[in-house]
């Protein structure tokens, strides 16, 4: 409604309002008045009794506005103050931020109307602290809520992909109506059906059991399940018999039932007396047995291998690359590997063995490359030389009469030094042809096994007609 048309105050009443009264009155509508001059020096302050926060402006007085103004506030201000000196109107209300001696900073909204016949300016304000505040915890909140939301998607895609990962039939069933909830591929392709069709199927459906609620009954019940918690089910599918293995657990106040499916014959392949053989050889046997994943880190390891190496649990190991043990290091280690990878196997390898606190023991080493499904192991068994030398002393001997008739049919046809320079001759070619095989053509290898520089193998190459353009000329 117009100023004009509004009685509801009197003109003749407005001159019998005493001053005191209307500058309470003044000061209880807003939060902050001010009286400006037209040259922006603030005249007059007042305060809201109500609003301690604000303290006490009375220093403001007899300062230019702009000078408790934040700079980006300060062209906003002027502006409407020239509008409203020059006779413009400025309805709409405008929000300065203020800052005062003390350093901090409070935002005000301001309603501006001209006073004394256009030589002033009236700034009734209200304190926007508490919506700036409002507005703040609201944004921290926005800001929150996402990042818990993009961590539960993060999350929620590990959790996808650890489960469809697995090889084990894994479902995820809701205790109280025993539905499945979640399925794994393994799971999908163990009973014949889609990840569409399954989930929400009851899991007693699924198996083809008649008693639906007496198996969520057992599948809750630790003492009705039997050998390391499995429950052994008759199903009249092609699975036949299955073992199930529960695991329950309780989140947001709901239990679930983590199902794992096993059929029975596949647990009676696992207990197998040949793989009961290999895992009492592999944990019992008198050589150390290593397997390592493609880049030569360590999966798994015997006790005999520990004992080598002087270490104290496989856990000191495991993740460690095998090279760490080996007297050359990468260069044992990448023969080991490549070899194996081409051949299949390797037979007889000599190096070294470095243990945990330095110690040096021969070993001989032969491997196989041995392929899974998600990429190749490499099995190392590993022997202490010096059993095998008192062995290797005997079969030395035995062989020694072969070769003496070798030298035998020479004598005769060639001078003595032309004989054991031929021998010496052969042997070197055989040592240098078996070293360069071994390394694959590495020439910084082959010299560093041989014993030789690098300059010398070349010598020896050149010699015996073996020098061929190798990966690292």
């Amino acid at each position: 409604m117009p100023v004009s048309e509004n009685n509801f105050l009197p003109k003749a009443d407005i001159s019998a309002i005493p001053m005191d009264f209307f500058r309470e009155v003044v000061a209880t509508a807003c939060d902050i008045a001010l009286l400006v001059s037209s040259e922006r020096t603030i005249v007059s302050v007042l305060v809201n009794d109500t609003d301690e926060s604000l303290g006490d402006l009375g220093h403001w007085e007899q300062q230019p506005l702009p000078e408790v103004l934040t700079e980006e506030s300060v062209p906003k201000f002027l502006k409407a103050h020239e509008t409203l000196l020059s006779g413009g109107e400025f309805r709409r209300r405008l929000e300065l931020n203020h800052r005062d001696r003390t350093g901090w900073e409070f935002p005000v909204q301001y309603a501006m109307r001209r006073y004394n016949q256009g030589s002033g300016v009236l700034m009734l304000g209200r304190d926007l602290r508490t919506v700036a505040d409002a507005q703040q915890r609201l944004i921290s909140a926005q800001l929150e809520l996402e990042k818990t939301y993009e961590r539960h998607r993060a999350e929620d895609a590990r959790y996808r992909v650890l489960l469809n990962s697995s090889r084990d039939a894994i479902v995820l069933l809701s205790a109280p109506d025993g539905c499945i909830q979640e399925a794994n591929q393994a799971a999908e392709f163990m009973l014949g059906v889609g990840n569409r069709s399954l989930v929400g199927q009851p899991f007693a459906n699924v198996l083809k059991q008649s008693d639906a609620n007496g198996l969520i009954e057992q599948l809750l019940r630790p003492d009705d399940r039997q050998e390391r918690g499995a429950l052994t089910l008759e199903t009249p599918t092609s699975l036949g018999k299955v073992r199930v293995y529960p695991k329950v657990f309780r989140t947001l106040g709901e239990q679930f039932i983590m199902v794992r499916i096993e059929s029975e014959s596949a647990h009676d392949q696992l207990v197998d007396p040949l793989t009961a053989n290999l895992t009492a050889l592999f944990y019992a046997g008198r050589d150390a047995i290593v397997f390592c994943n493609e880049s030569g880190a360590i999966e798994t390891a015997n006790a005999r291998f520990l004992e080598l190496i002087d270490a104290g649990q496989l856990s000191d190991i495991k993740g460690r690359s095998l090279s760490n043990f080996l007297r050359r290091g990468r260069i044992d280690l990448n023969v080991l590997l490549e070899n194996s990878k081409s051949n299949r196997q390797i037979r007889s390898y000599s190096t070294d063995l470095i243990g945990e606190y330095g110690s040096t023991l021969g070993a001989e080493i032969s491997a196989t490359c041995v392929d899974r499904s998600d990429e190749p192991v490499f099995g190392f068994i590993i022997r202490d030389t010096i059993g095998v030398d008192a062995l290797r002393q005997t079969a030395r001997t035995a062989g020694t009469e072969d070769t003496n008739s070798k030298v035998r049919e020479l004598v005769g046809s060639l001078k003595l030094r032309e004989i054991v320079a031929e021998a010496t001759d052969v042997v070197e070619k055989m040592c240098i042809e078996t070293a360069v095989a071994i390394t694959r053509n590495n020439r910084v290898a082959a010299a560093e096994m041989l014993g030789l520089s690098r300059q010398s193998l070349y010598v020896k190459l050149r010699k015996y007609g073996l020098l061929k353009k190798g990966p690292d000329e």
